[in-house]
């Protein structure tokens, strides 16, 4: 029988009780009439604070509690792609169905009285099993198949710490609640649920050898992400991190996007929930949201459930890893993140860290990051899975020594530096060349899978950004007249590769997405033309002539080739490059 207790204190979200001697720490309970769900967050003698997930206005002391006994949990299993769920995994479009205000308009109302499940009862499934009445199974092995869409096979696992012999199986038409599989005569259902403060088992954890393919040149040439890597895209307000983030989502190479919208202001939030269900994959032409999972907790909603989001969506892209499926995770941001956490632990008096942040800050970052990973999911058959974390810091006023971006920066593998000054001066991605860096070391993959140079071409680009940079703080000083023709060729080469190749358009339909193949010949030609060039200044040409060749043009249209044709597109620039150069 559930304890009952009542509310000694309220303080926002934060809750005190007493009269719950049996609670335990992270515990659901549900505070008031309206039975507001919350989570037990601290236990001090008698007394039980509860963060609560919910508006806790019209509370008063001496409100019942009740306790649930469990953690708080999410619903696993088939029906969670194309869903759209709150920081809790409360299902957005149908509650607001299901609560319509007096003029008409959705309006979710509070409490679990009103709360739907997260996964539609109703639905029915078409179940193929994969195993037979006596066979012994382990845990994460495949039980059978449901179509989840046309395109993605959902496996039923056996669930973690479970193992033993089918018994019965069951298979064609039925709900995520009816079983399916008998393990030892104990019933197994399509639905599984999990704490989401607990990560997922798995073998073991795999060297980062893989890249995760964006089509973004900045990303994928420069500053690549390893599958089941981690990054980090701080900027600060209009540099693009959430364009950013979609367009990554669009385009990853990932089976399956969790999108989380943490803190983020709600017309940004609305834009994704209209466009994303609007947008086609391109690897399907199906709606993108066959294979995305969004996630909505705007800043206007409790803090206590913008923190809890995070912990919501990475336990469901556990859940599709331990499938042998791809994830890749966008936190959008985990500023607002930091910034709920630092709220709760001011309502709970905690010694205040650096700039009012709470000491424990630092740990609960790594928890977070370091549930990403390419892993060997459990069972018998060998399945690969991976997640990939992609969090958006938003600095105040764009300054990187604030703690969550310092903090980030120690943890993720990779870091994409926006940078307010390319943002002003249109040019997207506004990802900094000098500021940005990433630790995977993936440039043996590009060299076998795309060209055997790559990394050579990488290295190059690279070093000319940079040198390009030193000379520009000259040219502010003495100006571009002073230069050797040797280094104004660096500035024209140097251009060439920040406005022709490093910039692209998300909203391009050719250039949104460029394929490795094609970034490779992108950035040759353009090397090929620095060292054509180079050579025609010893032989007495000036970097004015130079400066005016007609295929500076054909250059900057690269972008608009066909990925096909790529490859004989560049091999023809390069010969109109040299045809042009040697009449100097």
């Amino acid at each position: 029988m559930a304890e009952v207790g009542s509310v000694v204190r309220v303080a926002g979200p934060v809750v005190v009780a007493e009269g719950l001697p049996r609670a335990r720490l992270y515990d659901v309970v549900y505070v008031g009439p309206l039975q507001l769900i919350g989570e037990v967050i601290r236990l001090q003698g008698d007394l039980v604070t509860v963060q609560v997930y919910e508006n806790t206005s019209g509370l008063q002391v001496g409100d019942p509690l009740v306790e649930s006994g469990a953690p708080l949990e999410v619903e696993l299993g088939p029906g969670l792609l194309g869903s759209i769920f709150d920081g809790v995994q409360r299902p957005l479009p149908a509650m607001a169905c299901s609560a319509a205000d007096p003029f008409g308009q959705p309006f979710v109302r509070r409490g679990g009285q009103t709360a739907l499940p997260a996964l539609d009862r109703q639905r029915v499934w078409e179940f193929e099993p994969k195993v037979q009445p006596g066979q012994a199974v382990a845990a994460g092995d495949v039980l059978g198949v449901v179509m989840e869409t046309a395109h993605l096979a959902h496996r039923v696992l056996v669930p973690p710490r479970r193992a033993g012999t089918v018994t019965q199986v069951r298979a064609g038409r039925v709900t995520v609640e009816e079983p399916v599989v008998w393990l030892d005569g104990e019933p197994l259902t399509l639905l599984q649920r999990w704490p989401v403060r607990q990560r997922r088992p798995f073998v073991r954890k795999l060297d980062p050898t893989e890249p995760l393919i964006t089509g973004q040149r900045a990303i994928d040439m420069l500053f690549p992400l390893a599958r089941g890597g981690s990054a980090i895209i701080p900027g600060g307000f209009g540099t693009g991190k959430t364009v950013a983030q979609q367009t990554i989502a669009k385009w990853a190479d990932a089976d399956i996007i969790v999108y989380i919208g943490c803190g983020e202001r709600g017309n940004e939030l609305t834009d994704v929930l209209e466009e994303f269900p609007a947008l086609v994959d391109p690897r399907t032409n199906q709606p993108l949201m066959q294979r995305t999972i969004l996630i909505a907790n705007t800043s206007n909603m409790p803090v206590a459930a913008r923190e809890a989001s995070i912990y919501t969506g990475i336990t469901i892209a556990e859940y599709y890893r331990d499938q042998g499926y791809h994830v890749a995770l966008m936190a959008d941001s985990t500023s607002r993140w930091g910034e709920a956490l630092r709220e709760v632990s001011g309502r709970l008096e905690e010694m205040p860290g650096e700039e009012g942040f709470p000491a424990y800050l630092p740990t609960r970052l790594a928890e977070f990051y370091e549930r990403a990973g390419r892993v060997e999911c459990l069972g018998s058959d060998d399945r690969i899975g991976s997640v990939s974390i992609i969090g958006a810091v938003s600095p105040p006023g764009g300054d990187f020594s604030e703690p969550i971006t310092q903090h980030s920066l120690r943890i993720a593998g990779t870091f994409w530096a926006l940078d307010t000054d390319l943002a002003r001066r249109r040019h997207f991605p506004a990802i900094h060349w000098t500021r940005s860096y990433t630790l995977y070391r993936l440039g043996g993959w590009f060299n076998r899978q795309v060209a055997a140079d790559w990394e050579d071409h990488r290295e190059w680009a690279l070093a000319l950004l940079q040198r390009e940079t030193d000379l520009l703080e000259i040219v502010q000083l003495v100006g571009a007249d002073a230069l050797a023709p040797a280094e104004r060729a660096i500035l024209l080469t140097g251009r060439l590769v920040r406005e022709d190749f490093l910039q692209q358009s998300a909203f391009d339909d050719v250039d949104a997405f460029c394929p490795l193949s094609k970034q490779y010949h992108m950035l040759a030609v353009i090397r090929h033309f620095h060292e054509v060039v180079n050579r025609a200044l010893r032989r007495g040409a000036s970097i004015e002539q130079i400066a005016g060749l007609r295929c500076l043009a054909q250059i900057a249209r690269m972008r608009l080739w066909d990925p096909a044709e790529a490859a004989a597109q560049a091999q023809a620039l390069r010969a109109a490059i040299e045809e042009e150069v040697s009449h100097l």
